[in-house]
């Protein structure tokens, strides 16, 4: 089997083990005080698209790649960051878990205004800003072939499902601001985390990533908000328990990691 096939079948498994992942993950119970920010409609519920939806055209092709490069960030795109961080390592599920900072839909979202760049961006822009921070890597070429692979496979996930309810779970859950005791955090992270992530926080390759170290994310990526990251722990993690974490618990596990040495963000990438 030739290189380009086996990459085929490779990314056929891996949107089909996503798929049951997500169906699954769809009937966990909403954690979230807050609501979506789709209106609800009658018909059926959202459904992951199916792999065998994807054509078997050069955009077919294209939108796999993007699969892989989503999922497996460190192997498909080595030249682009030095980290273990996968695209799918901060949205979950192949981009498609409730609460995880999913990318279903996000073709339509964009254009908009993001604070912290101060300015109006493209989705291109924000996938830019994800590879230069929470992947601690570099920028990628606008038209280059990651980058297209990437936005084929988004847009593919965003395809529109006229007849079901609209995606359900968009960015995370909201949780009210408290005070975090890391102390009480590390002991939570020992019991519930390590056992992914590891003891020293370099995680388990390819499925579990490292959450502090020098090949985590960096110092500017929005994950570094202990805020952020105990919205996205209460909701998603541990991943064969979700939601047994309290947002108290949450809070204090996210500020022992956040406590932890990592990466700095580098200034010359400050426009993204």
């Amino acid at each position: 089997m030739n290189r380009t096939k086996t990459i085929l079948v490779c990314s056929g498994l891996t949107l089909a083990l996503y798929t049951v992942a997500i169906v699954v993950g769809l009937t966990v119970n909403d954690l979230s005080s807050g609501k979506d920010d789709l209106s609800r409609s009658p018909g059926r519920a959202w459904q992951p698209p199916s792999s065998m939806s994807i054509p078997s055209t050069p955009r077919g092709d294209s939108i796999r790649r993007g699969a892989l490069i989503f999922d497996e960030t460190p192997i498909y795109a080595s030249k682009d960051t030095p980290s273990k961080i996968s695209c799918s390592s901060c949205h979950a599920g192949g981009g498609m878990q409730p609460f995880a900072s999913p990318v279903v839909g996000m073709t339509k979202l964009f254009p908009m205004f993001n604070a912290r760049a101060g300015r109006v961006i493209s989705l291109p822009d924000r996938i830019e800003e994800c590879f230069v921070r929470s992947e601690n890597g570099q920028p990628i070429p606008y038209s280059g072939a990651t980058m297209q692979d990437l936005l084929a496979y988004i847009g593919w996930l965003s395809t529109p499902q006229p007849d079901h309810q609209p995606y359900h779970g968009r960015g995370l859950i909201s949780l009210p601001l408290l005070t975090p005791n890391p102390t009480h955090g590390q002991n939570i992270y020992a019991t519930q985390c390590a056992g992914c992530h590891g003891t020293d926080g370099q995680g388990r390759a390819p499925l579990f990533p490292p959450v502090w170290g020098p090949m985590s994310f960096n110092d500017g990526a929005g994950l570094d908000s202990i805020q952020k990251m105990a919205a996205f722990v209460q909701h998603n993690m541990p991943q064969n328990r979700m939601g047994i974490l309290s947002p108290q618990e949450a809070y204090d596990v996210a500020a022992f990691i956040h406590a932890q040495p990592r990466p700095a963000f580098n200034n010359a990438y400050k426009k993204f």
